[in-house]
């Protein structure tokens, strides 16, 4: 037998042992079935990121973990999410980054407004030592986060006029996330800010109890905002990561292996995500222009920056060292 011939042998011995191996892994492993939940419909990005987790996992671990998708709110809202997480009502989720930080506050700092230049800036922060700490803080309160899928650059909408400079903001009643950060940049922008969930802000806008909200484009398309709020400028405000997230104990009761699959496959599916909204963007505001919604697609990002200083001044500390690590890591 000459060289090449060993070589080819001795790979597929060697290819057909880790089969075996790793069909091994599930062989023994008792079948589970896991409940996902997140809090908007089968058209946003998170819906498409928890798909591919779905088929990823069931997958590689032979059907062994049956993921049971559960979309628009109907296990609750984010906060009540986190709180059956812990305590093992609810299994796992994909939720947005401000929820998750009234949990581990550290988390907060990516609320910070203008914090990354970039998609790709944040993708570094996040998918590097940094973001994995902030990860593993979540074991402190019983959660186990796993990867960061992303909500995205996050916009104004309103259904009053045009915002171009912070000056434009005055007095409008703008939905925020139930967050500090988030309160607080919008008062120092001016706005009076309003905390509440999701789902009661999509009626209030209905209502016109608020005039606006702030989301990532993928959120304002696939909620149709355009039939409340005519007017949207892409302040891109806030880079908002969306989490990945499990409760500890059911984290804890899967094998090895399951765990290994399950980190793998929440990393893989929040780059997929990445990217489908990155491809999705345009044509979304194209979408939105045609429905009649008004963009300001260059405000004075500048003035907004200044405005918001104030935060810096008041949270800069707050999250330990995170702020001046990031802000190294980004120069």
């Amino acid at each position: 037998m000459n060289g090449f011939a060993r070589s080819t042998l001795a790979v597929g011995i060697a290819f057909a042992l880790t089969a075996t191996a790793n069909a091994s892994e599930f062989s023994d492993m008792e079948p589970v079935t896991l409940r996902l939940a997140h809090v908007v419909n089968e058209q946003d990005g998170f819906h498409i990121a928890a798909t591919r987790f779905e088929e990823l996992v069931e997958e590689r671990t032979e059907g062994k973990v049956d993921i049971e998708i559960y979309p628009n709110a109907s296990l609750g809202d984010e906060r009540t999410l986190l709180e059956g997480m812990q305590i093992g009502t609810v299994d796992m989720g994909v939720i947005t980054n401000g929820p998750v930080a009234n949990f581990v506050e550290e988390m907060a700092v990516f609320e910070l407004p203008f914090l990354f230049p970039s998609p790709e800036a944040a993708y570094e922060v996040l998918d590097g030592p940094i973001g994995q700490e902030l990860l593993d803080k979540l074991s402190e309160v019983n959660l186990k986060g796993l990867a960061y899928a992303e909500r995205g650059f996050r916009n104004l909408t309103n259904s009053e006029r045009p915002v171009e400079t912070p000056e434009d903001l005055d007095g409008l009643r703008i939905r925020v996330m139930e967050n500090p950060v988030y309160t607080d940049t919008f008062r120092e922008l001016g706005a009076n800010a309003v905390p509440m969930a999701w789902t009661e802000a999509l009626t209030a806008m209905q209502q016109g109890t608020i005039d606006g909200q702030e989301n990532p484009v993928n959120v304002i398309h696939s909620f149709k905002l355009f039939e409340t709020q005519d007017h949207m400028t892409l302040s891109r405000h806030t880079y908002a990561p969306a989490i990945f997230v499990m409760g500890m104990s059911v984290w804890n009761e899967l094998p090895a292996a399951a765990q290994e699959v399950m980190a793998q496959a929440a990393q893989e599916a929040a780059e997929h995500e990445r990217r489908v909204n990155a491809e999705m963007e345009s044509e979304q505001l194209a979408e939105l222009r045609e429905a009649g919604m008004q963009i300001v697609e260059e405000p004075d990002i500048g003035a907004f920056q200044e405005a918001v200083a104030p935060v810096y001044d008041q949270y800069g500390e707050q999250f330990g060292d995170y702020l001046p690590r990031i802000r190294e890591a980004l120069e």
